[in-house]
């Protein structure tokens, strides 16, 4: 599969912290044109035989995917995994170790925002989350906008919820190479999500990926929901300059939230290569 194709590599279902299931994203896939797609939630692969099956009934093509949460330089990173075994129990266990923190952090998220006057946060969180073990920030936004203290999701970090700001608590993940670790030892692809969102120095990034590298990692996204034009351009030349694979994934969360539709992204350059050509006999 080395031809130019719609695939969409990025996206989360109620099994994180996405507004739509799986089986109404593998149909909102299919009617928009995707042919390769996968599902990535946080840290979490508990929707990945509902999605494969989705994606079958509606006949797509499909990758399994996941999302993990890392921390590097101090800062809070996205590594994706494409086309592994979902059922391995060293991805499993690692994945549930990275879990186990949200809770706790939630509570104090909670704590934290009452004393600036917004009570009942924690709670008001909780009625968004479809997986109470992965309550996130995202969760605590939604709250926050349909009780009127915000406008949106992005004035919520703006004012609340990022580092420096009354409602954040920070919480470390994993680390990269383990990440890297769990991904390929269960057969499959790592890859930095959106690494424009990261703010790193040219230092750090270049630690980041040669780190990544060095671990075993494969694959970058040039573009994706969160990336303009320009930086989808300048990480087609980080992918150049590592020798990484290019993926393509919108990031999709809501169809009221994301900037970006599923399968509504430009096309990567012609002259990278694909991650989906170095994953063609893990598509089911």
């Amino acid at each position: 599969m080395t031809f130019p194709l719609n695939a969409d590599l990025h996206c989360h279902s109620t099994v994180s912290d996405g507004t739509l299931t799986p089986e109404a994203l593998a149909e909102r896939a299919k009617a928009n044109g995707v042919d390769l797609w996968a599902l990535t939630d946080h840290d979490e692969v508990g929707g990945q035989q509902r999605a494969m099956d989705a994606a079958r009934t509606q006949g797509l093509r499909y990758l399994t995917g996941v999302e993990i949460s890392v921390t590097f330089a101090d800062v809070t990173v996205h590594i994706v995994g494409l086309g592994f075994d979902h059922t391995d129990p060293r991805l499993a266990e690692g994945l549930a170790d990275t879990r186990d923190g949200r809770g706790p952090r939630a509570i104090e998220m909670g704590e934290q925002l009452a004393k600036v006057g917004i009570h009942g946060a924690y709670e008001g969180a909780l009625k968004y989350v479809g997986n109470p073990r992965l309550i996130s920030r995202t969760h605590f936004a939604r709250f926050l906008v349909e009780s009127g203290v915000c406008r949106d999701t992005p004035e919520v970090f703006r004012k609340y919820l990022t580092e420096g700001k009354p409602g954040y608590v920070p919480h470390r993940w994993a680390k990269l190479g383990d990440a890297v670790k769990w991904i390929t030892g269960s057969g499959g692809l790592a890859v930095i999500a959106h690494p424009a969102r990261y703010k790193f120095t040219p230092n750090e990034e270049y630690a980041l990926f040669s780190e990544f590298k060095q671990h075993g990692g494969q694959g970058v996204e040039v573009v994706t929901g969160s990336h303009s034009a320009a930086e989808a351009v300048r990480y087609a030349d980080m992918a150049r300059e590592f020798g990484l694979a290019a993926s393509r994934g919108s990031d999709f969360h809501s169809p009221d939230e994301s900037h970006v539709d599923l399968g509504k992204l430009p096309p990567l350059p012609a002259d990278l290569t694909p991650v989906w050509s170095l994953l063609a006999e893990r598509v089911h």
